[in-house]
């Protein structure tokens, strides 16, 4: 059997309880080691073989997962965060699919929920926005045309960006040129729940400044939109005293 485990935002202690005993169990171990803390692997058996996929083609990883799997031994493919966003978990399950090979997959936490809790944010503020955009600018991997920044950015929702740290002058000018004011709120989050984190609160033209000020190049969430100042939004009717709901009756009018 393999199990695709999502291994968290980053801090060991949040990968789920389901994960951290699928790794005390696995004969394998095939980790992302660019990004996942390598503490996860202190709960693995002694006995354990661990692969480490960054320097692994999907050919490679594809190879140790059906040599496993014909041994009879039990397989962990250890992704960052939660392996459904930007996981490439698909062309895996599709060559196990061919071969018959079983698997499942354990959620994680993703780094999208680790960078709220950087800034202890709540992406979908009543009166401000409901809507939260998790994207990516095009790089060496291509996004539709459909999907480009700035089309995106016409709905003036909450936006978090992927993968793009790198083209920060460049997403700066496409958010603005999809809508968004120059002095939107965005936020950098650097390594969200690692023990390294940080995070810097800035306007949306000024994103690639605050990160050569901060050197970040890299390992780092963009979030965009007026959701960043946690400030202006209406109150939450399902808590409100004159709000009827199937457990509580309303105890005053408005």
């Amino acid at each position: 059997m393999i199990h695709f485990v999502g291994a968290g935002s980053g801090a060991a202690d949040l990968i789920t309880v389901r994960g951290s005993r699928l790794l005390s169990e696995a004969d394998v171990i095939i980790y992302a080691g660019s990004l996942v803390n390598p503490e996860l692997l202190n709960c693995k058996k002694p006995e354990c073989v661990v692969y480490d996929s960054a320097r692994m083609t999907l050919e490679e990883v594809f190879g140790v997962m059906k040599e496993a799997e014909a041994k009879g031994l039990a397989t962990v493919r250890l992704h960052t965060g939660d392996p459904c966003v930007y996981g490439a978990i698909r062309e895996q399950m599709d060559l196990l699919d061919k071969e018959g090979i079983p698997y499942d997959y354990c959620p994680g936490v993703s780094a999208f929920c680790g960078a709220a809790s950087a800034l202890n944010m709540e992406y979908t503020l009543p009166g401000i926005s409901q809507t939260v955009i998790i994207t990516r600018m095009a790089g060496r991997t291509p996004v539709p045309e459909r999907e480009e920044i700035a089309k995106l950015a016409s709905h003036g929702s909450t936006m978090v960006i992927f993968l793009s740290t790198g083209m920060l002058g460049k997403l700066s000018e496409q958010l603005m040129a999809g809508g968004y004011r120059a002095d939107t709120p965005a936020a950098i989050v650097y390594k969200a729940t690692w023990p390294d984190e940080r995070s810097y609160i800035c306007t949306v033209a000024e994103l690639e400044a605050c990160a050569k000020e901060h050197n970040i190049t890299k390992t780092a969430l963009i979030i965009v939109g007026d959701t960043v100042a946690q400030t202006g939004y209406s109150r939450s009717e399902l808590y409100h005293p004159a709000f009827t709901t199937e457990f509580r009756k309303a105890s005053q009018t408005e």
